[in-house]
């Protein structure tokens, strides 16, 4: 839902969806670049890249770079930025998801890697299964426990999406990174996904910062490698 008020970058994100929406910037149409933008609304850059970031997750825009990595499910590309849910559903794959657990908990190693201010985290672990099939994967995310996430435990996931609740909380998803490698399935593990223990299993960590870089979420995932894959793109850069 993209707001008329409030913050400028919430602003700037209504004055686009309108024009979007009404056809003045037709489908398919680049919108004007970073630059361009914040010199149209007199803003900084920053803002500009938090109300794309809005817009983003409105499904009204979709981002390109030149380089970058991708995680691809039987093949297809997904846009994680929106969350597991909402990019499978775009290739047709029904999920469900349950919440094995939601808590308050400190985490002195990731504040200090990270330099967090506080150590203070919410961890929610995840299981998540095809419908009608196997369980495919596991997601550990641990988000910052600042004022309107503090009480997840208590009153649990906006619409059931972790990006939302973030969004809601005036945590929108720019920027980060992400790391793949693989590794064996502990006891745990294994039992919660139905495959032998010892197993191996794609694992990435996916870091990501709002566009004034505030820490928002890190998220460990355990991929069932018969579905998901990595995919690279580069552009030549000349010499």
């Amino acid at each position: 839902m993209i707001r008329g008020v409030g913050l400028k970058h919430e602003r700037i994100a209504s004055i686009l969806a309108r024009e979007i929406r009404s056809g003045r910037v037709g489908r398919g149409t680049q919108l004007p670049g970073e630059v361009e933008l914040a010199k149209r609304f007199s803003v900084s850059r920053n803002t500009v890249r938090s109300a794309l970031a809005v817009l983003t997750e409105s499904g009204l825009i979709t981002t390109r770079t030149g380089k970058g990595s991708f995680v691809l499910f039987d093949g297809r590309p997904l846009d994680d930025r929106l969350g597991w849910t909402h990019a499978l559903a775009e290739q047709g794959v029904e999920t469900q998801v349950r919440v094995l657990r939601m808590a308050l908990e400190q985490d002195h190693e990731l504040a200090e890697r990270l330099d967090l201010d506080s150590p203070d985290v919410i961890v929610i672990q995840r299981l998540r299964v095809v419908v009608g099939g196997d369980a495919i994967s596991i997601e550990r995310s641990c988000v910052p426990a600042v004022d309107g996430l503090r009480d997840l435990p208590e009153r649990g996931l906006d619409d059931g999406s972790i990006t939302a609740t973030l969004s809601r909380a005036g945590l929108h998803l720019d920027h980060g990174e992400q790391r793949l490698r693989g590794r064996p399935l502990e006891p745990e593990e294994a039992a919660l996904l139905g495959r032998p223990e010892g197993a191996w299993f794609l694992h990435t960590r996916r870091t990501s910062w709002t566009a004034d870089d505030r820490f928002a979420e890190q998220v460990d995932s355990l991929l069932d490698p018969r579905h998901f894959e990595l995919s690279l793109s580069y552009s030549e850069t000349t010499r």
